[in-house]
């Protein structure tokens, strides 16, 4: 008995030996710290992109608003090799950002329209950026965007969708304006192969949202446009960004009510240009068919329908329809032009959007048509473009009207245009030519000919005769002859000359001269008072002696 409970006393002591304590507290420790490692680390999750470049494992990190909330584990290839898929470890406190509206791009040097950005990874290398969603759906796989997105998901503003043709597409990132100022972003764009079209959505920031109502209009702006119409050349400028890469534009039209506020994810259509969005306002039409004889070259889809200049419809299709078949009693070559008549055209305000009572509308044209000879016809718009515009007007000597209708549509009459007019003038003119008596005109004229030929023969004969006159020596040495005589004469000229010998000889002849007819003048007196007395003595009188009154 002393001896068995000895060995359980050695048992004891040998079980709280001391030396047990270090190794177990290690174990305690490394199992607190691999519950802790466990606890702390985030979800594990997987990001899909079309290739990894500037992507490398245990390096790049992934951040939010520039704090790191995880970091890139591996990098692998798809199992079909068609992309890449990147695990990356996300820090325990991120995964409340991880849910279907999240999204993820890789930052690195970009240059784009709006300048050079991501500058900052060209020595620290790319990261890949989160945008955290607000939805509650979690999820661990994400596809990452080639592009950063235009807006955050919860970024206030407007999101719309706009519907196009396939020709008037635009990409990610284009600018959305508003009379030149730009107000949003293209923010993705995908085609629909079944209905093809192609559909864009966009964001506009707030608070220019207010802008858009439920009568906007939206348009493609590609910086310049330059329409060459019937109206003529008309330019219009956008934009510096818009003219590089294009975008969009809106406006409510100016004939329509602003309308109430936009939904979120409306869908507006997309026309190619201003023109084609104000047009879109007028949906409601009425459709005629025009049987014109003339030439249509010139007139073109869209070109507008008038009455005495305002506009009233709008031409669709040139020719329209063309082998079918023509009414009985008109040109069988006449050449088939649809065209709608649009009443709203006419309207303004809210009036617009009210609906039209298309049998009324018919109603007034056929009266028109009977009673008052309402026809069209096709006029030049613009001389320099050629272009063709329908003309609505009331004709005096308009054929009576009856009835048609081409191809189940009704027919507009017509009548020929100014053109076919001015060719019926030319082609009178040019038979009256043909019936004028040219060969006496002919005759006349050649005789007039030879008239002037020997006319110009004389007159070559007198040139020549000129010629041989100054030709002559002696008329060559007349210039110098006649010189001569006038050096003689102007030196005699000079002999009278107020200093010369000649000039006083002459001076004192005259004073003499002078004395002379001064020594004359008594004899002169004598003789005119006695005209005897170169023969008889000059009787001497004697002073009268005065006499006193008797």
């Amino acid at each position: 008995m002393p001896d068995s409970m000895q060995r359980a006393k050695r048992v004891s002591q040998s079980r709280l030996s001391p030396i047990w304590i270090v190794p177990l507290l290690a174990a305690l420790i490394g199992a607190w710290m691999v519950w802790d490692n466990i606890s702390s680390r985030g979800p594990l999750i997987t990001l899909n992109m079309d290739n990894a470049e500037g992507i490398e494992a245990g390096k790049t990190l992934i951040k939010t608003r520039n704090v790191e909330v995880g970091h890139v584990e591996a990098v692998r290839l798809s199992d079909d090799l068609s992309h890449t898929v990147v695990t990356a470890r996300m820090s325990n406190d991120a995964a409340r950002m991880l849910n279907a509206e999240t999204r993820f791009w890789v930052v690195k040097p970009r240059i784009g329209r709006e300048g050079i950005s991501g500058l900052n990874t060209v020595l620290s290398g790319a990261y890949i950026q989160l945008a955290p969603g607000k939805s509650d759906e979690a999820q661990d796989s994400f596809d990452v965007l080639e592009q950063p997105p235009v807006a955050p998901p919860d970024a206030p503003g407007l999101r719309i969708n706009l519907v196009s043709q396939v020709g008037n597409s635009l990409s990610a990132g284009d600018p959305v304006t508003y009379q030149g100022y730009t107000v949003g972003r293209v923010e993705s764009t995908d085609f629909d192969p079944d209905k093809r079209e192609m559909r864009h959505r966009i964001f506009i920031q707030s608070p220019y949202d207010s802008l858009v109502t439920d009568t906007t209009r939206f348009w493609s702006s590609s910086g310049i446009d330059v329409q060459l119409d019937s109206e003529g050349v008309n330019v219009n400028l956008d934009s510096f960004e818009t003219l590089i890469s294009g975008g969009v534009t809106f406006g409510v039209p100016e004939d329509v009510t602003r309308g109430g506020p936009a939904k979120q994810d409306a869908t507006y259509t997309l026309y190619n240009s201003e023109e084609s969005a104000r047009e879109g306002t007028y949906d409601q039409y009425i459709e005629y068919v025009l049987l014109v004889d003339d030439t249509v070259r010139g007139l073109s889809r869209g070109a507008p329908v008038e009455y005495r200049g305002v506009r009233v419809g709008t031409v669709v299709a040139v020719p329209w329809h063309f082998t079918a078949p023509q009414p009985d009693g008109l040109n069988q070559f006449a050449i088939p032009v649809l065209i709608r008549i649009e009443p709203q055209r006419l309207e303004s305000g809210e009036d617009i959007n009210k609906n039209i009572d298309d049998q009324e509308v018919r109603q007034r044209f056929e009266k028109m048509f009977k009673d008052l000879g309402l026809r069209a016809t096709l006029k030049a718009g613009n001389l320099l473009t050629g272009a063709l515009f329908v003309d609505l007007n009331f004709s005096q000597d308009a054929d009576p009207y009856k009835p048609l209708t081409f191809d189940g549509k009704p027919v507009f009459p017509t009548v020929s245009g100014g053109f076919a007019q001015i060719e019926q003038k030319i082609s009178n003119l040019l038979d009256k030519l043909n019936n004028l008596q040219v060969e006496p005109i002919l005759d006349r004229l050649d005789q007039t000919m030879q008239t002037s030929q020997q006319t110009l023969e004389q007159v070559r004969q007198i040139a020549e005769s000129v010629n041989a006159i100054v030709s002559d020596p002696a008329t060559q040495q007349l210039p110098g002859s006649l010189n001569d005589t006038l050096q003689e004469l102007q030196n005699t000229l000079n002999g009278f000359s107020a200093g010369s010998s000649g000039y006083r000889q002459l001076n004192d002849t005259l004073k003499q001269l002078e004395i002379l007819m001064r020594d004359l003048q008594p004899v002169a007196k004598t003789l005119r008072e006695q005209p005897n007395a170169l023969i008889f003595d000059r009787e001497v009188q004697t002073d009268p002696v005065p006499r006193a009154p008797q």
